[in-house]
Order: structure tokens, then C-alpha cells, then sequence
């Protein structure tokens, strides 16, 4: 089913004409024309409900409950006059997909060997152990280590780096003419996001002249745009807005939307901290561990210690940001965690505003000392009840704090804090599934506001979030700052987020504090090669150009 059928030269691999996807009475996608040629890397961006990712499963015929209009040829075949039985054959063959998030695609209950050979058996009729060889080469192509072991290894036993790189060789297993990659690195660290994008890129090369593959990627991730596709095409509101090449686009952007998007980078804007600002948060020596299950033999005499934070020393004065950045595993959100007293054990000293957390006697007093502590989440959908109104949801952390005051009063204050970061009044009366997602984070910032603390720990407060979103939601938090003098102790692996934010900046690598300082002097001149490294791939750029990319 794969074997390409000969087509003039000129011919693209895959043309969209005048297509809709409409859900009941609601447009998603409206009269999109786009055409990929063979062995061409096309980018299709725009914010959340833009449409592109209705479009991308529209190309598997993958969306349900919709009215499909228009025509969608693939090598001159309209896929939507295709049977489903067709579309089976179709499907992993000629046209294969990634998926953003691989836990989730992947079976749990099979080994990624087994995943890869079905497609293998289903497609090409291999026989299980030339199935299991060919996984093997595939595996060892996308780069993952041992892939004779890894063969057998479940989804769950495998890195997030290493779940996409086996949902990489899924895909290309049975060698298709056209690759969907929809937000593949999105979950990733910037180190692996970068690892993946060349990953595709190299392994397209390598198929674009063999047999002319593309790739259409769906992205919101402008610099991942800027390293990996040919030419852009922009998507607002299920219209197509902008097509041309990504240098043009880049260069000089046309519609007013694109505008907007790549003028989205988070700006700096902060203010000094007063010299006489007092230390809202010190910690010296602070070492934090896990008990895990040993190995082994060990495993006959109980669990073993995992050192997740190394003797760490910091300090946050009123008023400031200090950022702390970091690839997953390198003990950035455990140290957060117990600075708000909700990892143990921990060794070391801790003091908000000079008061040592372990003098703390009893509940009130703890009660007391954290309502001067609060934090948003990265996932705002998740750490909203999903049960509650807003006004609840707000309101909870005020009847906890200060049971003193009416329901009345309380009420208003809701209302107060809903108007200081830009939400209507009457949204106390909805639930969280009603808003999106820079409003639900909006939310979540007024309900930590709500008990008037003096620091705030934001862990990935925008990461889930588009760029214009996450920059509106940036400016909201700069200007809360500089009109409360809160202080903030802010995670992310996002550079740019980190540039504009942060008064100051840690980086942290396998539980250690590897370098330290004010955050534009770390940016302009990392002295060590971990935070070199780290600034080269979030950038997409390599290390030798990394001064004239940041200056």
C-alpha cells in the first residue's frame, strides 16, 4: 500500500483545496487550500483552536462527529472518497503521525517492540522476528541507546526523550510518503527538544531522497519553526491567514495575525529591587532525599536514599524574581516543594522573612507562616477543582485564612481579585472547563493572591500556554510584582521566559546549584557548559554562535 504511485514531477505529494471541517453549527476549519510538495518540511502555526490540528487528523480522516467538505489528494487520491476500510491501509503506510504527548499514544500494556511490529505485520506482512530485527534498526536509527534491550522495554520504563524517539520509529517503520508531526517536542526539555528536531530533520533528508517524504509539522513553537521547516503556513480561527517561506515570513511578515505571533516573545520589563528590601527567603544548606526501592540484592534489606537536592543556598529579597532553571530530574520543582513545606525529609535551614520553618510548634503557627506562602501550577486545568465555581475556588484559601470575615465580604474580595488580573466579575459563578487556558491560569493566580502573600512560587506558571497567551499572562504577573512588591521564585526551562522575569537566576543540574548570579550576566556570559548548553538549545542555535544570538 505504500509504494508511491508515479505522478508528474511537478505534482504535489499532498493538496488541500477549499476543505472545511465543521462540528454542527461551528466552523473549525474554513476553505483551507495548502499543498506540500514531496520531500518539502512545512510548519502549520496558530494558537490553540486555530484549527491545525483539526486539519492534521483530517488527513487520517481521524476526526469524529464532523462534516468534512472540499478535497484533501494525496498523490492525486481524494482521501476523503476513501472507505474506512481503505483508510486503514492508508494509515501508517502512506501517511504516519507523532503525537505531542507519547504516554498517551502509546499502548501501556505492550512493549514498544511490539507496538512497532504490529504496524510492520499489519502493513508489509513481516513475521515476528523480522518484525523484532527491523524494530531493533529502527530504534537504533531514532538513537536510543541499546535497542536491543529497549525492544522489550514498556512505554513507562522509557525517558519522555526516548518514548517520542520509539513514537518517531512507529511512524516511520512502515516508511511513509508523508509524516504528521503535531507539537512533538512540546513536552520535552530544551536539550531533547532539540535532539528530536534534528532527529526528524536528519531522518527526512535521508527519506526525502529516497522516496520524496514530507513533513507537515504543527507547532506553536516559533523557534522550532525558524530550525526545522522550508516554508510556513499560518492558521487563525480555522482560516489560512499567511503561506510563504520561512525565511520571507520571518523576515517580513504580512498579516497582522503572523505580526502578532512572532511579536510575542515575553519582553523585559522589570523593575530594581530596593537596596534596603528585606530577605523575605533564605536557605542554606538545604539537602533533600527520596527513599526508592533498591536493586538487587539491596531489595532483601529494605529501600535505598536518592539525593534529590544537594546542599542548595539561596536567598529572595522583597520585590524580587530569583529563577530557577533546569532539565527535568534536576531537583528544581523538589526544591520548590520544600520550601513550601511539602516535601520531606530535608536537611538544612529555611527561613521565611527569619523565622525558621522547623521552629514551627503547631498547626496555627504553620497555618500562619503559609498563608504568606502560595504557588501556581503549570497545568491550571489540573490544579482547579473541577467541581467548584470560581468563587469557591478563590474563596477556598480565604475561608482557610481568615474565617473572621463574611461571606459577604469574602465575595467581594473574589470580585476584586477577578477584576486585578482581568477576568469579568460574573465568572465566579462558572466552572473551570468554561474558560481557556489563560483564563483558567488567570484563576489560578487570583485564587493565590487571594490570601495576600508575600512570595509566590510559580512552577511553570506558562508552559502550557500559546505565546500570546503566555505573554499576556507574563505582564500580568510583572505588574502584580511591581504593585505589591511580591517576590517570586519562579521555575521554568523556557530562557526567554527566564530573560524577561527574573531579577537573578540558579541553574540546576542533578540536584546542584552548577552556576548562579544576576540573570542578563548568566545569559550573556554562562561560565559553565551545562547552562552553555542549555542556552544553545533553546535557541535552536549551535553553542559557537550563542553571544550573537542573545546580543
Amino acid at each position: 500500500m505504500n509504494q508511491p504511485v508515479k505522478q508528474p514531477v511537478n505534482q504535489p505529494l499532498l493538496e488541500i483545496d477549499r476543505f472545511s471541517v465543521r462540528f454542527g453549527d461551528k466552523v473549525a476549519v474554513q476553505d483551507l487550500s495548502l499543498s506540500i510538495a514531496r520531500g518539502e518540511r512545512v510548519a502549520l502555526v496558530g494558537e490553540s483552536g486555530s484549527g491545525k490540528s483539526v486539519t492534521a487528523l483530517s488527513i487520517l480522516r481521524l476526526v469524529e462527529h464532523a462534516t468534512l467538505s472540499g478535497r484533501m489528494l494525496l498523490d492525486g487520491e481524494d482521501l476523503l472518497q476513501k472507505t474506512e476500510q481503505q483508510m486503514r491501509g492508508i494509515r501508517g503506510a502512506d501517511v504516519a503521525m507523532v503525537f505531542q504527548e507519547p504516554m498517551t499514544a502509546l499502548n501501556p500494556l505492550y512493549t514498544v517492540g511490539k507496538q512497532i511490529a504490529e504496524s510492520l505485520r499489519l502493513h508489509e506482512g513481516l513475521r515476528p522476528n523480522a518484525a523484532r530485527e527491523r524494530g531493533i534498526e529502527l530504534l537504533r536509527r531514532t538513537g536510543i541507546p541499546e535497542p536491543e534491550r529497549r525492544i522489550d522495554s514498556f512505554p513507562h520504563q522509557l525517558s519522555g526523550g526516548q518514548r517520542q524517539r520509539a513514537m518517531i520509529a512507529m511512524a516511520l517503520a512502515c516508511r511513509p510518503r508523508l509524516l504528521l508531526a503535531d507539537e512533538p517536542t512540546t513536552a520535552l526539555d530544551v536539550t531533547v527538544r532539540q535532539q528530536i528536531v534534528d532527529l526528524l530533520i536528519n531522518l527526512q533528508e535521508q527519506e526525502a531522497a529516497e522516496r520524496g517524504m514530507a513533513v507537515l509539522l504543527i507547532t506553536h513553537d516559533l523557534n522550532l519553526v525558524r530550525r526545522f521547516a522550508q516554508r510556513v503556513a499560518v492558521m487563525e480561527k480555522g482560516v489560512l491567514v499567511e503561506t510563504n517561506t520561512t525565511e520571507a515570513l520571518f523576515s517580513n511578515p504580512q498579516h497582522p495575525y503572523t505580526q502578532r505571533l512572532l511579536d510575542s516573545e515575553p519582553q523585559r520589563s522589570v523593575d530594581e529591587v530596593e537596596a534596603d528590601a528585606r530577605r523575605i527567603l533564605e536557605v542554606k544548606g538545604l539537602a533533600v532525599d527520596y527513599h526508592v526501592a533498591a536493586k538487587g540484592l539491596r531489595s532483601m534489606f529494605g529501600k535505598s536514599t536518592f539525593r534529590a537536592v544537594h546542599d542548595v543556598d539561596l536567598t529572595l529579597r522583597r520585590g524580587e524574581t530569583l529563577g530557577i532553571v533546569g532539565e527535568s530530574g534536576s531537583g528544581k520543582s523538589t526544591l520548590a516543594a520544600t520550601v513550601l513545606g511539602l516535601q520531606h525529609p530535608a536537611e538544612g535551614l529555611i527561613e521565611i522573612d527569619g523565622l525558621p520553618l522547623s521552629s514551627l510548634k503547631n498547626a496555627r503557627e504553620k497555618r500562619a507562616l503559609y498563608s504568606r506562602m502560595q504557588v501556581v501550577f503549570q497545568d491550571p486545568f489540573g490544579s482547579l477543582s473541577p467541581r467548584m465555581t470560581v468563587e469557591q475556588i478563590i474563596g477556598e484559601g480565604l475561608a482557610v485564612h481568615r474565617p473572621d470575615i463574611d461571606a459577604k465580604t469574602r465575595r467581594d474580595r473574589v470580585g476584586a481579585l477577578l477584576e486585578e488580573v482581568g477576568m469579568p466579575v460574573e465568572s465566579m459563578l462558572r466552572y473551570p472547563h468554561e474558560f481557556s487556558g489563560g483564563q483558567r491560569q488567570r484563576i489560578a493566580i487570583a485564587r493565590a493572591l487571594a490570601v495576600e502573600p508575600e512570595l509566590l512560587v510559580l512552577d511553570e506558571p506558562t508552559s502550557a500556554l500559546d505565546v500570546s497567551i503566555q505573554k499576556q499572562v507574563l505582564n500580568l504577573l510583572t505588574n502584580l510584582q511591581k504593585k505589591y512588591k511580591l517576590s517570586y521564585l519562579f521555575i521554568t526551562h523556557d530562557l526567554a521566559v527566564m530573560k524577561a522575569m527574573a531579577h537573578r537566576v540558579i541553574v540546576m543540574k542533578s540536584g546542584r546549584i552548577v552556576e548562579a548570579g544576576d540573570t542578563i550576566d548568566v545569559l550573556h556570559a554562562p561560565s559553565h557548559p551545562y547552562t552553555q548548553s542549555l542556552l544553545a538549545s533553546s535557541m535552536m542555535t549551535p553553542a559557537s554562535d550563542l553571544h550573537e544570538k542573545i546580543a
